[in-house]
């Protein structure tokens, strides 16, 4: 089904990031899955050709036009491809609009060029040890000394956790409040008390790091507060929208891409002397794929466009992150074993594929965490 929510502008700058992954990206990727981490050249490569914060304004060295339609054509060409390491989309679509809509002039003026350039790698950590998807639960600690915090706490599943330079952090500073006590505080590399822990070893995902923060009496100065004290859970909920969504748009395109690759394989496959795509068995399990990933797509790109016109609410974005990514685990499971044995061996995508999808339906909110809030939705008691 034809895509109508893209402009010429759109396919030009697709265009462009594809030579980027091709010239910057294919032939590291198998290496950073290796060590576990991406080389930061490619942040400040990614920086340098406009493919970082192109909702920042200008005056920052954004590409300053606001327009999700940018972020998802980032997010489907590293979905299309595989090179599931690269945390431009953590970067884009979930830290942006907390420096863009939160941070004050002095905060913008500090750390966006940076995020820009790709010299700024940026990470937020909501989940700790025993809370999960319970953000209410979060037990880190800032107390203020002075005009400065000293925040104590721990952090877990972490992403761009090792690489980043700043970390969004999300810490109780009024606990008799409850929801209304907790707040953004940034904390930045360097800084004493802030420590990383282990690189998570994850059965996908390899080359993203994924690590465990701690803070120990960090002094976190007071022109480090992000948005306004006691609003950080307001703030988390304003933005999770847009960071569902994110999740959504990978899962579409990891869908048609497993679904692509899956369709050449049962073409060039053959057993009991000819393709298996000629099985009808075949056909219709694909017939089957095919029509729930034009759905998917189609459902995805509305939220976009809802996105941009800023009238996609919480319950519409928890609906695309819980029904995309739970169709992208049964597609890509389907589409494995039309690959018979060989759907096992990392060297084939929908194996990688496989490996990096299990956690779409577990981060950002579980599948049941979105069930939840579109129940809520509902009133019905």
């Amino acid at each position: 089904m034809e895509r109508t929510i893209f402009e010429p502008e759109h396919d030009l700058f697709r265009e462009s990031f594809r030579k980027f992954l091709d010239q910057h990206v294919a032939a590291h990727h198998e290496q950073w899955e290796h060590d576990g981490i991406v080389d930061r050249t490619v942040w400040l490569e990614a920086g340098k050709q406009g493919f970082l914060g192109m909702a920042v304004p200008e005056e920052f060295g954004g590409g300053g036009v606001k327009d999700f339609r940018y972020n998802a054509v980032v997010t489907e060409e590293v979905s299309y491809a595989g090179y599931s390491g690269l945390g431009f989309g953590l970067h884009n679509d979930v830290i942006a609009p907390y420096l863009l809509d939160l941070a004050n002039q002095e905060q913008k003026q500090r750390w966006l060029p940076g995020f820009c350039s790709g010299e700024i790698i940026t990470a937020i950590a909501m989940t700790e040890p025993g809370t999960g998807s319970d953000l209410q639960g979060i037990k880190t600690r800032a107390v203020k000394d002075g005009d400065d915090w000293i925040l104590n706490g721990s952090k877990t599943f972490i992403t761009n956790g090792i690489i980043a330079d700043i970390v969004i952090v999300v810490a109780q500073t009024d606990p008799e409040k409850g929801a209304m006590g907790f707040s953004l505080l940034v904390v930045e590399r360097g800084m004493p008390g802030f420590e990383r822990g282990r690189n998570l070893d994850k059965i996908g995902l390899k080359a993203q790091d994924t690590a465990e923060l701690s803070f120990q009496d960090v002094r976190v100065p007071g022109k480090n507060l992000l948005g306004t004290e006691g609003q950080g859970f307001v703030h988390l909920m304003q933005n999770l929208p847009q960071e569902r969504l994110s999740i959504a748009v990978m899962a579409a395109a990891a869908m048609e891409g497993s679904l692509k690759n899956t369709i050449q394989y049962v073409r060039d496959r053959k057993a009991f002397g000819k393709p298996i795509g000629a099985q009808q068995n075949t056909r219709f399990v694909l017939a089957e794929l095919a029509t729930k990933t034009t759905a998917v797509r189609v459902f995805v790109d509305r939220c976009i466009e809802l996105l941009n016109a800023e009238k996609l609410t919480v319950e519409e974005a928890a609906m695309a992150k819980y029904w995309s990514t739970e169709e992208q685990l049964d597609l890509i499971t389907k589409c494995l074993q039309l690959h018979g044995g060989y759907g096992y061996m990392r060297e084939y995508p929908i194996a990688k594929a496989y490996m990096d999808a299990r956690v779409q339906t577990i981060y950002g909110g579980t599948t049941e965490i979105m069930k939840e809030i579109i129940g809520r939705s509902l009133k019905l008691a």
